[in-house]
């Protein structure tokens, strides 16, 4: 057997190293590119988590603070049936401060653990925080604008807990409002945390 060009054992060693080389060469890259992936999915898993964590700790009290919003309700009412009645009654006075030194305490603790309420009053209606329940035929009042608080809205860190129930100024003939109507003409409010 003749060959064009000679060969020997040492050529086809160094060439035979060189193949070998370049497969591993390639290999490497490949696997720290792989590698490279890996690490990269590993820290965008870790940020989600963390910001899961957060969000769990921020808003773990939605639950809870939505069923003590009923009980601050209700002092609010015992507060306001209790200014309506007889003032000078001894006891009446007595139990009216105690109820206001209560509702204090409570929003107070709420307000600590990131519940504030929304200050609708005055306000242009807002449909991601107010629920428009009825229209007031106010003169001074410019059109769309939140004239009465029903029931006071509450907002958890930057999350609408309970929108304010609220009555809006009505539009005069011919004029424009801000209060966004659905196709049946009715004013409507946002979705609260539990509606979502």
């Amino acid at each position: 057997m003749t060959d064009d060009l000679p060969h020997s054992t040492e050529d086809e060693k160094v060439a035979t190293e060189a193949v070998d080389m370049a497969t591993l060469m390639a290999e490497n890259a490949s696997l720290r590119d792989r590698l490279l992936r890996a690490l990269a999915d590993a820290e965008n898993i870790r940020r989600q988590a963390d910001r899961a964590i957060s969000d769990a700790r921020k808003f773990a009290i939605a639950d809870f603070a939505r069923e003590l919003l009923i009980v601050i309700d209700n002092l609010e009412r015992t507060i306001h049936a209790a200014d309506t009645g007889d003032k000078n009654a001894p006891d009446t006075a007595a139990l009216v401060e105690g109820v206001k030194a209560t509702l204090q305490i409570f929003l107070r603790i709420l307000e600590r653990f990131g519940v504030r309420r929304i200050d609708a009053e005055g306000q242009p209606f807002d449909p991601n925080l107010h629920e428009a329940v009825m229209e007031d035929d106010e003169p001074s009042a410019p059109p769309g604008t939140v004239t009465r608080v029903l029931e006071p809205g509450y907002m958890l860190q930057d999350r609408l807990l309970r929108p304010a129930r609220v009555a809006v100024a009505k539009r005069r003939a011919g004029e424009e409002s801000n209060v966004q109507e659905n196709e049946l003409g009715t004013m409507w409010g946002p979705r609260s945390m539990e509606q979502r």
